[in-house]
């Protein structure tokens, strides 16, 4: 079988092109011998009509000769007829392209086509024109000439004619001929292609479509013949490539399930561990148990025979062992503390890289050798860190020699990043907390100093003052002074129960607005002062340590208002939007000028002071607004993102 050379794409457009060349050429030939034959009918009808002409002009003498009034017209169409003869003779010589007309270019035609033309000019036509220059008696004479002329004329005519439908003829035949041939190179050609497309196309396809569902019925031994360098060539050779591996590959599969069903074994155990210790350290709880927690589901995991935690001081770049298992006192006395230069624990703190050593040869770095005395053949290290910062080290030893891989080693490392977190968020919350217990301390002993000393000032003032009049026996001033005294000590006695109370204020189950109404309810009981409440819009409640410090804030306002005010009525307005929360406490008291208001000995000013850094502390804004004779309003603004919980 003869096999085509090259692409396929360049055969299929080679083989198309050479087609397409041959109908081309056979279609313009045809069209050629069309337009051929158009112009020589045309110029077989142009001929025929020079015999009529002719005999026409024979027929104008003769009417002129029998009728002389109107030989003056006769003569003008007689010169009309020979003008008219002149042009189709000359366009039977020329060709006409625009109508199509062109006489055959045959030897025999246009040796015809000169005989009528030097008969024309040379014996007819001047006869005609010797006719219409002379008189009524050489008329005669010409036209006899004429006549005697016409019938050799016109059979010259006649023969012009027979020569050129001879060549129609010949003509038709032959591009009858050429049709019949396309007719043919259509068949031959579409035969061709269906052959041609059969040996490159349709049987590679079938063979390609025949290993295919070979290979879907599990016949991986099948391949395909390459028979030729095109594009089908390729592709049957990726076919048996792809049947190769596949077949090497189902050979394999076996092994390949059971190392992939192994190595997903060993995946789902890790992210056991991991979830299982993840979730271990996110639970709250102190250093110790959080390390302890963590050593003991880690040995377990990793099947270690002990292990280790220990944390980094960075002043004294000391290591402390915080929690042990399966250790010795021996091996506990000896490294409870160590300096980071004494063993390898301290090497994996400088570099932040985990170890891995066989005790049987100890690097030069192990110092202490503790590991070796206590019977451990491996010993590892891997760091605690939180953010890139040192925290500690914790350790697994085996007694047999056992191989830490690689995955194992990621999985330690992110395990010891996760305990790092855990200890470094313990630690934000103790120093959270005494944080908390800091400020609280520090705004109790500041309203203390502004309202419980101040007072106990007063009364060793009037303590004085008594023992001065006891000492002159003045007894009504001494009395008038026990008076005092006895205010001062009930107004001490005032404030520390307010204290008590204020800083015993809790929101119940974040109930904020039922807070506030039973706080306006002991007011309105212990002062007598008319309380209302109103709330407007909804929306999620607030963080509780929020809700506390906005109760402290409405307890320093009425109290404020119980002191200071004169006040007969007291509103406390909550407004909740999507943005931001506000509370509003107004009364219709006294008021009082800010400005002008003395700031050192005011403790309504104090008390002011106290709600603004309780506003500050919790991300709010506290705005008080006053004027003399028309009460006051305290106005708490808190961006609602903030505020919420989370």
């Amino acid at each position: 079988m003869f096999v085509f050379p090259g692409k396929l794409s360049r055969k299929i457009v080679g083989m198309l092109f050479v087609f397409f060349l041959v109908a081309l050429s056979a279609i313009a030939m045809t069209l050629y011998l069309s337009w051929k034959l158009e112009g020589v009918a045309a110029a077989i009808n142009d001929a025929g009509s020079q015999r009529m002409r002719a005999y026409r002009m024979a027929h104008l003498m003769s009417r002129g000769l029998d009728n002389r009034a109107a030989a003056t017209a006769m003569a003008a169409r007689l010169q009309d007829e020979v003008e008219r003869f002149d042009l189709v003779l000359r366009d039977l010589q020329q060709g006409d392209p625009e109508r199509p007309m062109a006489a055959p270019r045959e030897a025999v035609v246009q040796r015809k086509l000169l005989a009528v033309d030097a008969a024309w000019r040379t014996t007819v036509r001047p006869l005609v024109v010797n006719f219409l220059g002379q008189g009524p008696a050489q008329r005669q004479t010409a036209f006899d000439r004429f006549d005697g002329e016409l019938e050799a004329f016109v059979g010259s005519i006649n023969d012009l004619v027979l020569a050129m439908e001879h060549d129609y003829a010949a003509n038709t035949r032959f591009l009858r001929g050429v049709q019949a041939g396309l007719i043919v190179l259509a068949a031959l050609g579409t035969v061709l292609l269906i052959r041609f497309l059969m040996q490159l196309v349709i049987r590679p396809v079938s063979e390609l479509h025949a290993g295919i569902r070979r290979m879907a019925s599990n016949d991986l031994a099948v391949r395909l013949p390459v028979k030729t360098d095109d594009e089908l060539g390729e592709l049957a050779k990726g076919f048996n490539e792809m049947a190769g591996h596949l077949q090497a590959v189902y050979g394999t599969l076996e092994q390949r399930v059971s190392a992939k069903t192994r190595s997903l074994a060993g995946r789902n155990q890790e992210l056991g561990i991991l979830y299982e210790i993840t979730a271990f350290l996110s639970e709250p709880a102190p250093i110790e148990a959080l390390c302890q927690g963590f050593l003991s589901r880690i040995r377990a995991a990793m099947a270690a025979d002990a292990g280790a935690v220990r944390l980094y001081t960075a002043d004294t770049e000391t290591l402390y062992l915080l929690t042990h298992e399966g250790l010795s006192a021996d091996f506990v006395a000896c490294e409870s503390e160590m300096r980071c230069g004494d063993c390898l624990c301290g090497d994996v703190i400088d570099t932040g890289m985990p170890i891995a050593v066989d005790t049987a040869n100890p690097p030069p770095g192990m110092k202490l050798r503790t590991c070796v005395r206590e019977g451990f053949a491996t010993a590892t290290a891997f760091t605690v860190q939180y953010d890139r910062q040192r925290v500690g080290v914790f350790n697994l030893y085996f007694r047999a020699s056992r191989p830490v891989s690689g995955q194992e080693i990621n999985l330690l490392e992110t395990l010891g990043q996760h305990l790092g977190v855990a200890i470094e968020n313990q630690r934000l919350r103790l120093r959270e907390r005494e944080l908390a217990v800091s400020e609280e301390r520090n705004l109790l002993a500041q309203e203390l100093h502004d309202s419980i000393a101040q007072g106990l000032a007063f009364l060793n003032i009037q303590v004085q003052l008594l023992q001065d009049s006891l000492r002159k026996g003045d007894g009504d001033e001494a009395m008038q002074t026990a008076g005092q005294l006895r205010e001062g000590v009930q107004e001490s006695y005032d404030h520390v129960r307010e204290l008590l109370v204020h800083f015993r204020a809790k929101v119940v189950q974040s109930d904020l607005d039922s807070a506030i109404v039973a706080a306006l309810e002991k007011f309105e009981a212990q002062t007598g002062i008319t309380t209302a409440f109103e709330s407007h819009g909804s929306g999620g409640p607030l963080d509780p340590a929020i809700e506390i410090q906005i109760m402290h804030i409405v307890q320093e306002s009425l109290s404020n208002i119980r002191k200071h005010a004169g006040a007969s009525r007291v509103t406390v307005a909550v407004f909740r939007s999507r943005r931001e929360f506000e509370l509003r406490v107004d009364d219709d008291g006294t008021g009082f000028d800010p400005l002008n208001e003395p700031r050192t000995k005011s403790d309504r000013h104090v008390g002011l002071q106290i709600m603004c850094e309780r506003a500050q502390r919790i991300g709010g804004q506290c705005q008080i607004t006053s004027e003399p004779g028309k009460g006051a309003r305290v106005c708490l603004i808190l961006p609602r993102k903030q505020a919420e919980v989370v």
